[in-house]
């Protein structure tokens, strides 16, 4: 399902009910489900569906999902998420490694018959999320989410951090799509996160979050994109006085240090 389609969460790969975690706070469900990584016959379905070759680690039925009342709802799942990345191949990385990652998906994947065709196989996703309802929709803001209100110390009434795909890149670095989420009293936040680094090449962040305010029951999501060179991102590290290699690996040390190519602010209201 592209970006926005309807859609029932991940109704493609059943999977067992008790394997959700959910919490209910003002009229919004937020659930959870972490599965192990998809066995032969659902990555085949998927990879035909898809039409690019998978990812070394799918999580197929994992998912985040938040669901109001009122019917309206947003999920993060691994099909969708692949689903937004590039199959032209017009986005692809003109690298080296490109040949060789595409060596290893067909070795890998010996029992999947259907052709590897180019695509960009960094696995590099736009994915906003799936909403379950086509009203109301969201509209384009300048209301940011208000971050001093996160900072505040509530209590935290549930968490947890759902990991839909991963792949390292034949060994030449890692690309990555997960999700966190926590929930307080008046208020909670999601965090999807695309994560790459290519090393020696690019180093790559995009950020969806989505905000909901249980007294307003305002909904406001953000997108931003980053990316940088990753000899500039090394430089800038080295620069501090910080071990490069060690900082390279976690994206949480990495977003100050790459420059926003892409940023867009949304919002909606729900009654």
């Amino acid at each position: 399902m592209a970006l926005n389609g309807v859609s029932e969460p991940n109704s493609r790969y059943p999977s067992a009910a008790n394997a959700d975690n959910s919490i209910t706070q003002n009229g919004f469900t937020v659930t959870t489900r972490k599965l192990p990584i998809l066995k032969a016959e659902p990555i085949e379905q998927m990879t035909k569906n898809l039409a690019i070759a998978p990812p070394e680690m799918i999580f197929g039925d994992n998912l985040v999902s938040i669901q109001h009342t009122s019917g309206w709802g947003i999920n993060f799942n691994t099909y969708d998420a692949l689903d937004r990345v590039d199959k032209t191949g017009g986005s692809m990385l003109q690298v080296a490694h490109s040949k060789e990652w595409q060596s290893t998906r067909e070795k890998k994947h010996e029992g999947i018959t259907e052709v590897v065709k180019p695509f960009d196989w960094s696995y590099s996703t736009d994915y906003k999320g799936t909403t379950q309802s086509e009203t109301p929709a969201f509209e384009a803001s300048t209301k940011p989410i208000p971050l001093e209100l996160l900072k505040r110390p509530d209590p935290i009434l549930f968490f947890d951090e759902v990991l839909l795909y991963e792949d390292e890149m034949a060994d030449n670095g890692i690309t990555m799509f997960s999700c966190k989420v926590r929930v307080m009293p008046q208020r909670l936040l999601l965090l999807c996160r695309f994560f790459m680094r290519l090393d020696g090449v690019l180093l790559r962040i995009r950020d969806t979050r989505v905000y909901v305010d249980f007294g307003t029951q305002e909904v406001i999501r953000e997108y931003l994109a980053k990316e940088e060179k990753y000899e500039t991102v090394r430089e800038k590290l080295s620069a501090r006085g910080q071990d490069a290699p060690a900082q390279l690996r976690d994206p949480n040390n990495l977003t100050d240090l790459l420059p926003v190519v892409e940023k867009s602010l949304e919002s909606l209201v729900l009654r």
